[in-house]
């Protein structure tokens, strides 16, 4: 299984970036890849309608240290874990996904990947314009 690390500089402090991009009710906005339409909430879970179906995610709690690891599980029952942080950078802050190759071909990989860099590129200009 291969893995890659998708990240995205963006000019606002981490807080900002990750108070923006743990609203559930914010992920329609940016991460296209992930939820096409309003988010459904059932106790912790997430129910959102996506490229691959009607996917569940389950994000890490609430903390300080920007951690925004998910599990989405997918139409097949499969669960995918989604490393995800914000850190501090020079410049303000730096958004890291890593992507896995679960249930992937390489051209789907690779599809995968180019969904995440424009849902981190959407995801910084729309941070940055509301700062």
């Amino acid at each position: 299984m291969k893995s890659r690390h998708v990240s995205r500089v963006i000019a606002v402090p981490p807080e900002l970036v990750y108070e923006f991009a743990s609203n559930p009710d914010n992920l329609p906005s940016w991460a296209a890849g992930l939820a096409t339409s309003d988010v459904v909430r059932q106790g912790d879970a997430l129910v959102v309608d996506s490229p691959m179906g009607a996917v569940t995610v389950r994000f890490a709690p609430r903390n300080e240290y920007g951690v925004l690891d998910h599990d989405v599980t997918l139409p097949s029952g499969t669960t995918v874990t989604n490393p995800m942080r914000v850190l501090a950078h020079p410049q303000g802050s730096e958004i890291v996904f890593t992507i896995r190759q679960i249930e992937l071909t390489d051209d789907e990989f690779d599809r995968d990947t180019d969904l995440v860099e424009r849902d981190l590129e959407r995801l910084k200009r729309l941070v940055e314009a509301r700062a």
